[in-house]
């Protein structure tokens, strides 16, 4: 059995009843379930066959690489599903919530409900059913992330030759992503944060025509995409001459990112490690200078279950990658984070991340 196949049928344990059946639509959770990427399809789940439904354009590259589940060429996408539903006794169908919009939800209640009796739910427990079986890395998976972080480091190193005085933000983030794609990546994770000076006190700054100064701080919050799945990491550099407080904040910013991976281990709530980072920042003084979760899942999304904050209970559970960024941001001034991402293990973790987290002053 096929890693794909194996999946659909621990999906399958979500299916109560022969006539329920489930509709995967979002790309990255059709390539999780088939391998298939890019495919604009659709993939049902009933409770004994599985079909992947793509048009002409996809039809060939999926009969090649799909197994997992039937390929059929569809023409009328939305008809064929239908149809696929009755010819299995199917009366309740599943839709992704986060992915089904009020039009396509109209259109399948007049075709499947009001035409066919079949009952649509669209509650978000579908969402999680996914989620929950997306959140466990495979070890297939974690070498792919692993590649990807190796690329993200290979381009960083590298484009620091170039962040010095009088370069800007937009060239250093354009000259990263060239470098991310010449090393082997398949696009970036997400828009590459590629900050200096006062922009460095957004935490999702975007990178323009400022210029790199002596005394500024620089943070890059970059990552790439190896095979449909990602990489995360954050590091602040300092720019030449760098003052007292900024050593003191990136220090605090330094011992509450440790203090969280010390944390991090399986049968540990994710708050709990949220917590070990933000009290650190919070008795230092800075606590209304972070406002947002300490860390959060990645894989084939740069971010999925689990979040990593004060409000999550998760139990954190081997095969588990997530992020451990926390920061300090102080309006007008500058701002610091440093971010790893992680792997949950029995007892710790393993860093993906191998670059410095020691201020590096260029």
């Amino acid at each position: 059995m096929s890693i794909y196949s194996e999946r659909i049928r621990k999906m399958r344990y979500y299916i109560f009843a022969p006539n329920e059946a489930m509709l995967f639509t979002k790309d990255e959770n059709i390539y999780y379930f088939t391998g298939m990427r890019h495919s604009e399809g659709s993939l049902l789940i009933t409770e004994k066959k599985a079909y992947l439904f793509v048009d002409f354009r996809y039809a060939e590259a999926a009969e090649k690489t799909v197994s997992s589940a039937q390929v059929i060429n569809s023409v009328e996408r939305d008809k064929d599903i239908c149809k696929a539903c009755v010819e299995n006794g199917v009366t309740l169908l599943s839709l992704e919530a986060r992915e089904t919009n009020v039009l396509q939800y109209n259109r399948f209640t007049e075709l499947f409900t009001k035409r066919h009796s079949i009952k649509l739910e669209c509650d978000g427990g579908f969402d999680m059913a996914i989620a929950n079986n997306r959140m466990i890395k495979t070890p297939d998976e974690i070498e792919k992330m692993q590649t990807a972080q190796n690329i993200t480091e290979k381009a960083l190193t590298e484009v620091l030759n170039d962040l010095k005085p009088g370069v800007t933000e937009r060239s250093i983030a354009v000259r990263l992503e060239y470098l991310m794609k010449l090393y082997g990546a398949e696009d970036v994770s997400f828009d590459l944060i590629t900050i200096t000076g006062e922009n460095t006190s957004l935490p999702h700054g975007v990178p323009g025509d400022r210029v790199v100064k002596d005394g500024d701080f620089f943070t890059f919050d970059i990552g790439a995409v190896y095979e449909g799945y990602h990489s995360d990491m954050t590091r602040t550099f300092g720019i030449g001459h760098i003052n007292e407080k900024q050593r003191q904040v990136y220090d605090i910013v330094l011992k509450a990112q440790k203090a969280a991976l010390d944390t991090i281990k399986d049968s540990v709530f994710a708050n709990q490690v949220d917590a070990a980072a933000r009290d650190i920042i919070k008795d230092a003084g800075y606590g209304d200078y972070f406002g947002h979760a300490v860390g959060h899942g990645v894989g084939l999304e740069i971010h999925e279950a689990p979040t990593v904050s004060p409000r999550s209970t998760k139990l954190l559970s081997p095969g588990m990658v997530i992020t451990d960024e926390p920061g300090i941001y102080i309006p007008g001034e500058f701002g610091v984070r440093i971010e790893d991402m992680v792997l949950v293990e029995h007892g710790g973790y393993k860093n993906f991340a191998s670059f410095t987290k020691d201020l590096i002053v260029i």
